[in-house]
């Protein structure tokens, strides 16, 4: 089970203070895009996506998409969105993670992964040596690769969430 523990709980990116990333010395966040910053059948980002990138960018944070998606309809989020993107990672495996960390001015102690599945982007983290921060999904609306990740995800996140290694952490103010 330790595999799929994260460093870090939080119900949604959104609520996340930046002064906690800057706390922890983060300079970089590797965002998983479907369910996490927007759903799977979004081309544009949202306002609320549009705000937390600003944010983070002006706070000194780059916000770099990463996705198991094929580039091909997810490129034209990220260029809409004005950020740097990794597609087709193969998630959990660290191979294409790492070998792209290698073209970035941050070390792994300066980066932090966020994601909904354990399968997929906890366990990234933890292969890649990066820490991971794990969310809920926003929506109920899944891709069916991702319906069947659930089905195993669910019953580990419960178990996590009655050990008490899902305690949420400090969220802004609104």
């Amino acid at each position: 089970m330790k595999k799929f523990i994260p460093n870090y709980y939080i119900n949604s990116i959104f609520d996340l203070d930046v002064s906690f990333l800057l706390k922890h010395q983060k300079k970089c966040v590797f965002c998983d895009l479907d369910n996490t910053l927007d759903q799977y059948d979004v081309l544009n980002p949202s306002q609320r996506v549009i705000d937390l990138k600003n944010n983070l960018e002006s706070n000194g944070i780059e916000l770099i998409i990463i996705s198991n998606n094929k580039a091909k309809n997810k490129q034209i989020y990220a260029q809409r969105l004005g950020v740097k993107s990794l597609f087709s990672t193969r998630k959990p495996f660290k191979k294409r993670i790492n070998n792209f960390i290698e073209s970035l001015p941050y070390g792994k102690s300066e980066i932090i992964l966020v994601g909904d599945q354990l399968l997929t982007d906890v366990l990234c983290g933890k292969n890649a040596n990066i820490e991971v921060m794990l969310t809920e999904p926003i929506s109920k609306k899944d891709q069916w690769t991702t319906r069947f990740n659930r089905l195993i995800d669910r019953p580990i996140r419960n178990h996590l969430r009655k050990k008490g290694y899902l305690k949420s952490v400090e969220v802004s103010n609104g």
